[in-house]
């Protein structure tokens, strides 16, 4: 099936061109396309350390990629409605594979991927990503997104950028979520928003739309449930 964007319009498939999301603008059915989604529960289903290890291609997959201490496992927790799904670590940094959590309702499988950036050097942070995280973005048929996480409340880090510079080599469609909007006063969330958009303009991969996110607070959540359910 084609992937349509919130605007009606019919997304690029696999060429790598923009499905531009607004974060926002989903109406009521395409917000409860997404609740629906997520409601019938996600469940992990896999782990992988290396690129001859991965499961099979099998529906629509979209990864999650972030620093390591950015909200990611929270994120995954508060749109899945589970408390558990994905494991918060007090360790940064720790996880060092691809987890895969498939999603009872549709054919969508979430990928956990390894926080990058608890070395700050760009050298370090390539070398993290060189072997399974640049082979599976480069190779995976069914890979159609990758969320990057980014915290409201810190400014980007150099790592971040890296990471953004890795994606653009890879081809990779990406779209920034901004975490922990909670923690940030309305003003200076909004000098955030305004330079992560400026920011996505640089980079030929980015999508040029982001979402702004809380998980405490449950900002945002039905928005990106919806994004992803938009991929069925």
């Amino acid at each position: 099936m084609a992937d349509h964007a919130p605007d009606g319009g019919t997304a690029a498939g696999d060429s790598g061109e923009e499905l531009n999301f607004q974060a926002g603008e989903f109406t009521p059915a395409q917000i409860e396309a997404g609740r629906k989604l997520f409601a019938s529960g996600c469940e992990f289903f896999y782990a992988a350390q290396a690129l001859q290890t991965l499961p099979e291609p099998a529906g629509v997959e979209i990864a999650f990629a972030g620093r390591s201490n950015v909200g990611k496992s929270s994120l995954l927790n508060a749109l899945t409605g589970r408390k558990a799904l994905a494991r918060v670590s007090h360790q940064p940094g720790r996880t060092r594979q691809l987890n895969f959590f498939r999603c009872a309702a549709g054919p969508v499988v979430l990928v956990d991927m390894p926080g990058y950036g608890y070395a700050e050097a760009p050298k370090e942070v390539k070398r993290d990503w060189q072997g399974l995280m640049l082979d599976y973005l480069r190779g995976r048929p069914n890979l159609r997104r990758v969320l990057l996480l980014l915290d409201s409340r810190v400014e980007l880090k150099v790592s971040d950028q890296t990471v953004m510079e890795l994606l653009d080599q890879s081809a990779v469609a990406y779209q920034i979520v901004l975490t922990k909007a909670d923690a940030v006063k309305p003003g200076a969330l909004k000098r955030k928003q305004d330079e992560i958009l400026a920011l996505t303009k640089k980079h030929p991969a980015a999508l040029n739309s982001l979402f702004t996110t809380s998980s405490e607070t449950g900002q945002g959540i039905e928005e990106l449930r919806a994004s992803i359910a938009e991929f069925l």
